[in-house]
Parts: structure tokens; sequence; C-alpha cells
């Protein structure tokens, strides 16, 4: 694996443990969130959301 790949995939993992942590908190506060479906916007309840240690 290169630098760059390394870097890639370092960067990769610390957005993919940020949105977690957010979609988390989320959660938890009992707020939705919007996401992008096939290029539309898509509200997601709360109690859609999966929890953080069922991933």
């Amino acid at each position: 694996m290169t630098e760059i790949q390394r870097q890639s995939q370092l960067a990769k993992e610390a957005l993919r443990l940020a949105v977690a942590e957010v979609l988390e908190r989320k959660r938890r506060l009992g707020q939705y969130a919007v996401i992008s479906r096939n290029g539309k916007p898509v509200r997601i309840e709360p109690e859609e959301l999966p929890a953080l240690g069922k991933r």
C-alpha cells in the first residue's frame, strides 16, 4: 500500500466514524437526519437510525 493510499484510507475511516457519531447523537436526541438517496434528499426519523453499536 502506498503512502497516498494509506492516507486516503485513514481519511475515509475518520469520515465514517464522524458520520456515525453524528447520526448516533441525532438518534439519542430524537432528531431526524437528512441523507441523499438516488440524488434526492430523504428524511430519516430518529427511530429509523441504527444505533452506533449495531453497524
